[in-house]
């Protein structure tokens, strides 16, 4: 069992910075890949940005550039640093997690409750 709590949404302005955290705790062996998502009103839930265990990052094509995915694995949290904010990137955006509960399991998929991030002027 894995529990993801994000913290660090807000309110900003176009062009603004905003910086969210998730926190992993809970029994598991390992986490093998961490990743933020965002589901904006009317539309599906997309992919942000995902890092593994190893550093190696992908992200959205609408965000790179200035969206920047990070991990202290020691202390089982990712970070997303949001730079030039756009409205379009106003969402929930929901913490993601793939994580081994002992060595010999599968990886399995848990979430977050998600964070609000509205982006207006």
């Amino acid at each position: 069992q894995v529990q993801l709590v994000e913290s660090g949404g807000g309110l900003v302005q176009p062009g603004g910075s905003l910086r969210l955290s998730c926190a992993a705790s809970g029994s598991f062996f390992s986490i093998d890949i961490m990743g933020w998502y965002r589901q904006a009103p009317g539309k599906e839930r997309e992919l942000v940005a995902t890092s593994t265990s190893g550093g190696n990052t992908n992200y959205a094509d609408s965000v790179k550039g200035r969206f920047t995915i990070s991990r202290v694995n020691a202390k089982n949290m990712v970070y997303l640093q949001m730079n030039s904010l756009k409205p379009e990137d106003t969402a929930v955006y929901y913490c993601n997690a793939g994580a081994r509960r002992s060595l010999w399991s599968l990886r399995y998929d848990y979430w977050g409750q998600g964070t609000q991030v509205t982006v207006s002027s």
